[in-house]
């Protein structure tokens, strides 16, 4: 049976107001940029401390910096021809690659560090968007902290196209189209991707079954 997978879509409204508020910021409106930064920073830092993994993962608020002034310089090009998040993690996802070629090293984080760090309880809702079996059964609940940390080694451990995949779906909402577009394959790279990446983190989590 194939594999589908839904993207987490934000309501119509909320897109539209997105690209609103983006193209509002483009025509001089400094207000309107930092509603989109208090919308979207949070998912977009843990999409790219996730990504960097934890030999990186201390510079992520740098990327998460270079990010948004991306968005800043390309404002006046700003174009609504996606998703404004789309475009956005794009974006992060190109910085998260600039800084893992330049750096053959980083800082260390270890995993008990990146779960403490989500005081919102964000790093186990993480896992939710593992369903069950691809009839997509009630999603699983991280309820334990080794079940988080399992998830997080398998997650780290996960190569890096893995790995990008399943965060641009979970933590951006993309569709497979969307995030075929974003890392530049034919949409079944994209789907073959994800099936693998989410087959992985359910192994990884088997044990608590």
């Amino acid at each position: 049976m194939e594999e589908t997978v839904a993207p987490l879509a934000a309501p119509d409204d909320t897109v539209a107001e997105d690209e609103s508020l983006m193209l509002a910021f483009a025509a001089g409106d400094a207000a309107a940029f930092t509603r989109l930064y208090d919308r979207h920073a949070k998912r977009v830092y843990r999409f790219i401390v996730r990504s960097l993994g934890a030999r990186h993962a201390g510079a992520a608020d740098d990327v998460l910096q270079e990010t948004w002034i991306t968005v800043a310089r390309q404002a006046p090009r700003y174009l609504p021809t996606a998703r404004f998040s789309t475009w956005l993690f794009t974006l992060a996802r190109s910085r998260v690659i600039d800084h893992l070629r330049r750096h053959g090293r980083g800082h260390e984080l270890s995993l008990d560090a990146q779960t403490d760090g989500d005081a919102d309880g964000d790093a186990p809702a993480l896992a939710d968007c593992l369903a069950a079996d691809e009839r997509h059964e009630p999603l699983r609940r991280l309820e334990h902290r080794e079940q988080a940390l399992a998830f997080f080694n398998a997650l780290e451990a996960l190569p890096l196209v893995q790995r990008e995949a399943f965060l641009l779906q979970a933590e951006a909402g993309l569709s497979i189209e969307e995030i075929a577009a974003a890392t530049s394959v034919g949409a079944e790279t994209a789907k073959s991707r994800l099936r693998y990446a989410r087959a992985k983190l359910r192994e990884a989590l088997a044990e608590w079954n």
